[in-house]
């Protein structure tokens, strides 16, 4: 292989095949990856997060009382969204001036922190204790 770039028909450089150029067709595929792969771990935190917290909403508690279809149908989606969106796009702002060790570093603090502020302010409605009865 030569030291210079295959010339491309129209005058730009193409890419030659011997990995050394950042421009081939192979640029940002792996970011793309793990971007995707972070999106994944993202969403499944979030499930693992909030589907718990909001299961006896789900279930409806007796006779599906205790049942609130804005928690299902708005803040539920919103969680998994946030879940979802916030580890790629951590990456992809982090990858820009970081390491990608320390993009990955970027993104579980900035998931770790969504979530956490999503426990600060999200409380949907718990089963009663039992002390809370409806007494007799």
């Amino acid at each position: 292989m030569s030291e210079n770039p295959v010339p491309a028909p129209d005058g730009a450089r193409a890419y030659d095949g011997d990995g050394d150029e950042g421009d081939g067709p192979d640029d940002g595929t792996a970011q793309g990856a793990v971007g995707c792969l972070l999106a994944l771990v993202g969403g499944t935190a979030a499930g693992v997060f909030a589907l718990p917290r909001a299961a006896y909403i789900i279930d409806g508690g007796f006779e599906a009382e205790a049942r609130d279809w804005s928690v299902i149908l708005v803040e539920l989606p919103l969680v998994l969204l946030l879940g979802l969106l916030l580890p790629p796009l951590a990456w992809a702002a982090a990858t820009r001036w970081l390491r990608p060790w320390a993009a990955l570093l970027v993104c579980a603090a900035a998931l770790a922190l969504g979530l956490w502020g999503v426990a600060a302010v999200w409380h949907p409605r718990q089963p009663p204790g039992p002390v809370e009865g409806p007494g007799i």
